[in-house]
């Protein structure tokens, strides 16, 4: 599952287009390896919102 994943992330990476909070939890609470590439592609995309929270992924909004 981590390829398919990881191809995902990379696409968002190179797009900016935010694959959806859901996923990146999702992505976060299964595979530590893809936690660094989440906080790699959350630094470089603000704009989505999302931030991390003492190990927890969390919308800006609530």
């Amino acid at each position: 599952m981590r390829p398919v994943r990881r191809e995902k992330l990379n696409r968002a990476a190179n797009s900016g287009e935010n694959p959806g909070f859901d996923f990146l939890q999702e992505c976060w609470s299964d595979d530590p390896a893809l936690q660094i590439v989440i906080k790699k592609l959350l630094a470089k995309f603000p704009q989505w919102g999302i931030a991390i929270v003492n190990g927890v992924l969390v919308k800006w909004d609530e």
